[in-house]
């Protein structure tokens, strides 16, 4: 297991993502497994997986999709996430299921990290999208990294998230919490992601989120 930090950080994400929320989720974790969108999006990726690849998973929480994928074939995984202490969690659960030298960790902004980081056959970003301003850097870059597989979820275009919005950015102010969540066009998600040589082979549209696996081309 290696771990290395940059730089390049987002503060309002450690600040949003702090250690009782990582704490909680990983606790969750292993007394539920996987949520229902989670379980959603692990079966598409599985679906396409063949033995021994690779993964980069960005904004890996405590490490959900990395520890479900693993079990399935994938034989190591990069995880990077703009909150230490999400990966301090995800190290942890590493190290209870032996899998600690089958991983590595990146802390920080994965735009401005994605220079140092490898390729990988297969790239996740989970509900990651909305918790980011500049969505078209973003998906470009990670889109960019997938040599196969890019897997997808954000938001579903549902009038509800919307108003969930505006109202979860008041909730923000009056914390004095810069952190924001963000309704990137779900199209446009897409077509980025196509502009960088990958076509969509399954795209899923649930009430409150949207899950999409992308291929890339070889043409």
């Amino acid at each position: 297991m290696t771990c290395c930090s940059g730089c390049a950080r987002y503060p309002d994400a450690e600040r949003q993502f702090g250690p009782a929320i990582a704490s909680r989720d990983l606790e969750r974790y292993r007394r539920k497994g996987p949520d229902a969108t989670s379980r959603s999006l692990l079966k598409a990726v599985a679906d396409q997986l063949k033995s021994g690849d690779s993964l980069l998973d960005i904004g890996a929480g405590v490490g959900v999709l990395d520890f479900e994928l693993m079990a399935n074939g994938v034989n190591a995984a990069m995880l990077v996430d703009a909150s230490p202490a999400y990966l301090e969690a995800a190290q942890r659960e590493a190290e209870r299921r032996q899998l600690a030298d089958r991983l590595q960790f990146a802390s920080g902004d994965f735009t401005a990290l994605a220079a140092g980081i490898a390729s990988a056959d297969v790239v996740t970003m989970h509900r990651v999208i909305c918790c980011y301003p500049d969505m078209e850097s973003l998906v470009r870059v990670s889109a960019d990294h997938a040599a196969r597989l890019l897997a997808l979820s954000f938001p579903a275009d549902r009038w509800w998230w919307r108003v969930g919005q505006l109202l979860s950015r008041a909730w923000f102010r009056v914390r004095g919490c810069a952190f924001r969540l963000y309704l990137h066009d779900p199209r446009r998600i897409l077509a980025i992601a196509q502009s960088a040589g990958l076509r969509p082979v399954l795209q899923r549209r649930g009430w409150v989120w949207q899950i999409a696996v992308l291929e890339r081309s070889l043409s």
